[in-house]
C-alpha cells in the first residue's frame, strides 16, 4: 500500500475546505490556548485559557458547553451514585466489599474543576454549573460561519488516583492528567453532546492546542504535543551536544503544541526515566516510567516491540499522522490519549506488550477517527481490539490459528445470558458493566472479523485502509464504515450493520438433516436465529479429501471470492432469509462423506456450534 505522509498545515486546509464546500459534512474547529500552575505540594493548580470557536454548523449557536470531568471524583457526583446503585460495579473505583472509593474522598482528596471567570469576545456570560457540565449563555450568539473567543480563568484539584485521572496511583506516579482542563462540548449534526462524566468514554473538538504548564523542576514531564523549549528543560528532551538554558527558580515552564487533537493529556513524577526510539519512517517515540528494579527490564523490551507495533498499524491501516507519540506509565489501567497514552507498568512482559499495542491502535480508531464514543464505543473498543489481536499475533509470534477464539466465547456468553443490551444503547446506560465490556470489545471486534467472513479478508483490510483514508480527522459513524464496505465489496450490507448493532438478533444455522438419495446425499440446513448470514459448508470425505459449497444470503446481492485457496467450492443458490430451511444436493453418496461443517473458519459468531457438524456414525 502507498503511504502518503500528510502535513498538519494540510490537514487543517483541507478540514476547512471541507467546511466552506461541502454541504452534507461539516464539523467545528476550537483553538486551545493554556496557561498552568501546578502545585504539587497540594496537587491544586490555575489556569487561563483563551479558547477560539469556529462555527462551521449552519446553525445559529445562543449557548455552548464544557466538560468539567474532575467534578465527577466527589462524594454525591453521578459517578459516585453509579457506583454505589449498579450491580457490578468497577473494582478500580471500590473498595474489597464493593463500596465506592468517591463516596470516602475527603475535601483535599476529592477532585474539582471550577470556571472562576468567563468572557465571551470581551462581555461576560452567565454561566453555571451542572455536576461535570459548565452551562454557558452566550452573550451574543454565534452565528453560523462565525468565531468567538472566549477567556477563562480556572482552577483544580488533582483527585486521588481513582479513574485514569489523579494523583499518587497505585504505582507511585504523582500526576496523571487527562481530561483536567475545561473542554468545550461537541456539536454536530445531532446536535450537542454535553454528556456528564459518570465512567464511560470521551468526545472532543478538533482542534490545535498551546498549552504552557509550569511545575516544580524535578518533575519530568511527558504526553500530547511537541515540546517547544527542549534546551530549557533538559530531562532528557534536550537536542543532544547542545547546552541547556535553565530557567531560574524552582519550576520549570514546559510548553507544548499539538495540532490537529481533539483532547490533551500530560503525566509527571520525579522518578521518571526518559528513553526516546526512532521508528523508521516514522515519528520519534518517548517512553517514560518509573526508575523501579521491578519494571525496567521489561521497559526496555517494551520499545522495540513499540517499533514493531506502530509500523504495523501504519501499514495496515494507515500512516500514523504525528511526528512522535509517548507511552508513559501512569493512570489505572490502559487508556488512549492524543499523541500518547498512560499504561500500569507493573505487568509480565506479554501484558505489557498487550496493553500498549492496544491504545496505541487508538491513536487510529479514536485519536484519528474520532467517532462518539458515548455513542458507538463498539466502533471505537472493539476495531482497536480487532486489530490490536492482529498486532500482537505478528510481533509476539503467536501461533493461534483463530487469534480471536476467545474473542467469540466471551460474545456467545453475553448473547445467552440474556443480559445483552443492543450496541446502540448510550455508554452510560448499559445495566451491568460485563454487558457493555463485552458489547464495546468483543462483539465490537467480532462486527470486523465477521465482516471478513462475509465479503473475504482480503476486502475487509482494503476496507479498513480505506475508511481511515476517507474518515481521518472527522467523527465517523456506523453508516460510514457500512458504506465504506459496500463500495469495496460491491456487496449490500445495511442488514448486517442493522441486526448485529441494532438489536439482540443472534446467529444460528445448524446442520438439521443429511439424507441419501440413490447415490446422491440431500443436505438439509435451518435458520434457528434470527439474523441471516451467508453460510460456507466444508464437506470432508473418507477419503480425506475436501470441498466446500457456499450459499450466499439472497438480500447481500454479491458473492465473495474463495476463501480456501486449494480448495474446491461450489456455490450454490441463494438463500431468501425469510425461508427456515435450505435444501441442497451433493453428487456423491451419502457413505462417502465422514464429516459436514458449517463455517470451518468459527469467524462467523453462531451461537450454538454443536449443531453446526454432522459425523457420519
Amino acid at each position: 500500500m502507498t503511504k502518503s505522509f500528510f502535513t498538519f498545515l494540510t490537514a487543517v486546509f483541507s478540514i476547512g475546505l471541507l467546511a466552506q464546500n461541502k454541504t452534507d459534512y461539516w464539523q467545528q474547529h476550537v483553538d486551545y490556548t493554556m496557561a498552568v500552575d501546578m502545585n504539587v505540594d497540594n496537587f491544586q493548580y490555575t489556569g487561563t485559557q483563551t479558547l477560539v470557536y469556529t462555527n462551521n454548523s449552519p446553525d445559529e449557536l445562543k449557548r455552548v458547553y464544557f466538560h468539567l470531568y474532575f467534578n465527577a471524583f466527589q462524594p454525591g457526583s453521578e459517578m459516585d451514585i453509579r457506583l454505589q446503585s449498579i450491580a457490578d460495579p468497577d473494582d478500580r473505583m471500590t473498595t474489597p466489599d464493593k463500596k465506592s472509593r468517591i463516596a470516602s474522598l475527603t475535601d483535599s482528596e476529592i477532585g474539582y474543576l471550577h470556571a472562576t471567570s468567563l468572557t465571551q469576545d470581551g462581555s461576560k456570560v452567565t454561566f453555571s454549573e451542572e455536576g461535570t457540565v459548565l452551562v454557558v449563555d452566550l452573550a451574543k450568539p454565534i452565528a453560523a460561519g462565525a468565531k468567538s473567543t472566549f477567556n477563562m480563568e480556572f482552577k483544580g484539584q488533582v483527585p486521588l488516583q481513582i479513574r485514569r485521572s489523579g494523583r499518587n496511583s497505585e504505582e507511585g506516579v504523582a500526576l496523571s492528567m487527562s481530561q483536567w482542563y475545561p473542554k468545550l462540548a461537541e456539536y454536530d449534526f445531532e446536535g450537542w453532546h454535553a454528556d456528564p462524566y459518570i465512567a464511560r468514554e470521551f468526545q472532543g473538538v478538533w482542534g490545535d492546542f498551546d498549552v504552557k504548564l509550569t511545575i516544580d523542576k524535578e518533575y519530568t514531564v511527558g504526553g500530547t504535543g511537541y515540546l517547544q523549549n527542549p534546551n530549557e528543560i533538559g530531562h532528557g528532551y534536550e537536542t543532544p551536544g547542545t547546552k541547556i538554558k535553565k530557567q531560574k527558580g524552582k519550576t520549570l515552564t514546559w510548553h507544548f503544541k499539538a495540532p490537529m487533537v481533539h483532547d490533551f493529556m500530560w503525566a509527571a513524577d520525579p522518578e521518571y526515566i526518559h528513553d526516546i526510539q526512532q521508528v523508521p519512517d516514522g515519528p520519534v517515540l518517548h517512553f517514560l516510567y518509573k526508575n523501579d528494579p521491578e519494571i525496567l527490564e521489561n521497559w526496555k523490551n517494551l520499545q522495540p516491540k513499540t517499533i514493531e507495533a506502530m509500523q504495523f498499524f501504519s501499514k495496515n491501516i494507515g500512516k500514523y499522522p504525528y511526528d512522535q507519540y509517548s507511552v508513559i506509565q501512569g493512570g489505572d489501567g490502559g487508556m488512549e490519549y492524543a499523541m500518547s497514552t498512560l499504561i500500569t507498568g507493573k505487568r509480565k512482559f506479554g501484558s505489557l506488550v498487550g496493553v500498549m499495542a492496544h491504545e496505541m491502535a487508538h491513536s487510529w480508531f479514536q485519536h484519528i477517527l474520532a467517532t462518539n464514543e458515548a455513542k458507538h464505543e463498539w466502533m471505537d473498543e472493539g476495531f482497536t481490539s480487532f486489530i490490536s489481536k492482529l498486532c500482537m499475533s505478528e510481533i509476539m509470534d503467536y501461533e493461534k490459528e483463530n487469534p480471536f477464539e476467545g474473542t467469540y466465547k466471551g460474545y456467545r456468553n453475553l448473547a445467552l445470558s440474556g443480559k445483552e443490551q443492543p450496541q446502540g444503547t448510550y455508554a452510560d446506560r448499559y445495566a451491568l458493566n460485563f454487558a457493555y465490556g463485552i458489547s464495546a470489545y468483543s462483539k465490537g471486534s467480532i462486527f470486523l472479523s465477521q465482516l471478513g467472513y462475509v465479503i473475504g479478508q482480503d476486502k475487509l483490510m482494503e476496507t479498513i485502509r480505506q475508511y481511515y483514508d476517507e474518515f481521518k480527522f472527522k467523527h465517523p459513524v456506523p453508516n460510514d464504515i457500512k458504506r465504506v464496505a459496500e463500495k469495496v465489496s460491491g456487496f449490500e450490507l445495511d442488514w448486517y450493520l442493522t441486526d448485529w448493532t441494532q438489536t439482540n438478533n443472534t446467529i444460528d444455522y445448524g446442520i438439521k438433516e443429511v439424507l441419501a438419495s440413490e447415490n446422491n446425499t440431500k443436505i438439509t440446513l435451518e435458520r434457528i436465529g434470527l439474523m441471516p448470514m451467508p453460510l460456507d459448508i466444508l464437506v470432508v470425505y473418507n477419503d480425506d479429501s475436501r470441498e466446500t459449497f457456499y450459499a450466499p444470503l439472497r438480500m447481500m446481492r454479491g458473492e465473495k471470492e474463495n476463501p480456501y485457496e486449494g480448495i474446491e467450492r461450489t456455490v450454490i443458490e441463494d438463500w431468501p432469509w425469510a425461508y427456515p430451511t435450505y435444501n441442497f444436493t451433493i453428487n456423491k453418496p451419502m457413505s462417502s462423506i465422514k464429516a459436514i461443517v458449517i463455517d470451518p473458519s468459527q469467524l462467523m459468531a453462531d451461537v450454538n456450534l454443536e449443531n453446526n457438524v454432522w459425523q457420519a456414525e
